[in-house]
């Protein structure tokens, strides 16, 4: 099973670092990273394997929305299923 992490906001220091670690704690793998700074705002998508996610997937958003505020930026967790659904033509 697989998510997509985006991330938006003020760039500073240590986001990506930040949500790998939050990812790293609970064993999600990521998959694949893109991430740009335009003028000052930072964008990240993520695509990662939860398959050996070692919590539920409720307390996996809930950990990276938290982790987002305290860093002062938008953190959005989708299930891949989801995410296919919204964006199937």
């Amino acid at each position: 099973m697989n998510a997509v992490i985006t991330v938006l906001g003020k760039d500073n220091v240590g986001i990506l670092a930040k949500v790998s670690n939050e990812c790293a704690n609970v064993d999600v793998n990521i998959l694949e990273v893109t991430q740009s700074v335009l003028q000052g705002m930072f964008a990240m998508i993520m695509f990662v394997d939860i398959t050996n996610c070692t919590v539920p997937f409720a307390h996996l958003v809930d950990t990276l929305t938290e982790k987002g505020e305290q860093m002062g930026v938008k953190v959005h967790v989708m299930h891949e299923d989801i995410f296919n659904a919204m964006h199937k033509i």
